[in-house]
Order: structure tokens, then C-alpha cells, then sequence
């Protein structure tokens, strides 16, 4: 739970809303959980505001369980869709905000690594800069992944030419203006989708605020992406990149 003082930080001064986006993929045995701690920061902003949880396809009681929870939590509004991948989840979440008109979108993860107490600190510099995205620092989700990141990190300044920490942290708060900017250049079902965001911003040069963030192991279930399919996502986004790139320069 969310101690007293941080739950008031997050309060909204300016009648602002907010949309959190939680992509969810065969996570019934964290998203009860996952799904009270952001609802609890949802529910001190309040108006306008929603808990936007989108089911990918699950194979699992996921979407069954977040139907349950809604009956109960006022800012929940569980989604589902046809399994498309975490990244045209998130642009699909993201697109449903801009369509909603909210005025401040955020997005993170449904396997419990994220931890909602270190939201006041974005929430704060909301009007200050529009896109405040996490990085990860003392990570503890396996070397793995840790190597994946440092790969992105590579090949993100060979190809872009920017350097940019963390590229794909599930942990970001961005205006309605800067997405409505950058979200409609991101390609249908893009398996990288923040990826692409953090790197047009970027390269455009907008003010970007990269704070450190909390990253702990998946707090349950089984983890989705295996090396193999790192790999394949990694060729096919490689190829991406570099068309992207070229239709930048023209």
C-alpha cells in the first residue's frame, strides 16, 4: 500500500486526468494485485481518471479476474483484445487515452515489477516536462535482460545516432499533447512501441526528464518472452529501425 503522504502527492491540483495503461498477458496470479496498488493511485487523482487494463488475447482467467475486480474498483476498466504482442498493446492503450481526451497518460507493467509508490516524483513534474520516462537502475530482473537493454542501447545509437539509457521502460508519464504527436508515426502492431516513442522524442529533441526507478523480479506467473523470441523480435525490429530512420531523413 501506498504510504499516506505519497498517496496525497499524487492528488490532482489542476483538475488533470489520468489514464494509467497496463498491457496484461497470461497474468491472472498478479493482476488482482498489481491491479488494487495503481488503482489506489488512480482513485486520489480521481474525475476523469481510469485504470485502463488491456487483456492481450490471455490464454489464462486474466480478463475473468479483471471483470470481477471492476464490480469493485470504480476506476478499473478492463479491456480485451485479439493477442498482438505487448507492444501493440501499448499502442492500443495509448491510442484509447488520445480518443478519451485524457490529459496525462502512464504506462507500466502488469507483472508486478514497478513499484506505484515511485509515481508521485513523475506525477510532480507533470506540467514541468512533457514526458517523464523511468530508467532502471540497480535491476533485478536477470542478466538476460539486463544484456538486452545494453544491445537496444547499441543499436539505438547506430542506427538513430542518440544515447538514451533505457529506451523501453514499462514506466512512463507523457502529456496528451507530445503523444497525440508522436503516437500516430508509430506503425501498426510495432512490437517496440516505446521503444519508437522514447526514440522520435528524442531525436526531436523534446524536454525528457529520465528519473530512476525501482525494477524487481516478476512477482509471479511465468515470463513470456523467451531468448529465442528475444532474438526474432530483436532482427525484425533491427529492420524496422532502419526504415524508420530513412523515412526520418526525408
Amino acid at each position: 500500500m501506498l504510504q499516506n503522504q505519497e498517496i496525497t502527492s499524487v492528488e490532482s491540483e489542476n483538475n488533470d486526468n489520468l489514464y494509467i495503461v497496463i498491457p496484461a498477458y497470461n497474468e491472472e496470479m498478479n493482476i488482482e494485485k498489481v491491479a488494487r496498488e495503481w488503482h489506489e493511485v488512480v482513485s486520489k487523482i480521481g474525475g476523469e481518471s481510469k485504470l485502463i487494463i488491456i487483456d492481450d488475447g490471455s490464454k489464462d482467467n486474466t480478463y475473468a479476474k479483471l471483470q470481477i475486480l471492476a464490480e469493485e474498483l470504480p476506476y478499473l476498466y478492463p479491456m480485451t483484445k485479439k493477442n498482438g504482442g505487448h507492444g501493440s498493446t501499448v499502442l492500443y492503450g495509448y491510442q484509447y487515452a488520445l480518443k478519451e481526451n485524457a490529459a496525462f497518460t502512464f504506462q507500466t507493467d502488469s507483472d508486478g515489477q514497478t513499484l506505484p509508490s515511485e509515481f508521485p516524483a513523475f506525477w510532480k513534474q507533470r506540467h514541468l516536462h512533457p514526458a517523464v520516462i523511468g530508467f532502471r537502475s540497480h535491476r533485478q530482473d536477470g542478466f538476460s535482460r539486463v544484456f538486452v537493454t545494453k544491445i537496444l542501447k547499441f543499436v539505438l545509437r547506430l542506427i538513430f545516432g542518440i544515447k538514451v539509457t533505457d529506451a523501453n521502460t514499462p514506466y512512463r508519464l507523457m502529456s496528451r499533447e507530445i503523444l497525440n504527436k508522436y503516437v500516430p508515426r508509430i506503425p501498426k502492431d510495432f512490437n517496440l512501441s516505446n521503444v519508437l516513442l522514447t526514440v522520435l522524442m528524442i531525436d526531436a529533441k523534446e524536454d525528457v526528464l529520465f528519473l530512476p526507478i525501482t525494477f524487481r523480479p516478476r512477482q509471479g506467473g511465468t515470463n513470456s518472452i523467451n531468448f529465442r523470441r528475444i532474438v526474432r523480435i530483436g532482427r525484425q525490429a533491427i529492420k524496422d529501425f532502419r526504415q524508420i530512420r530513412k523515412s526520418m531523413k526525408e
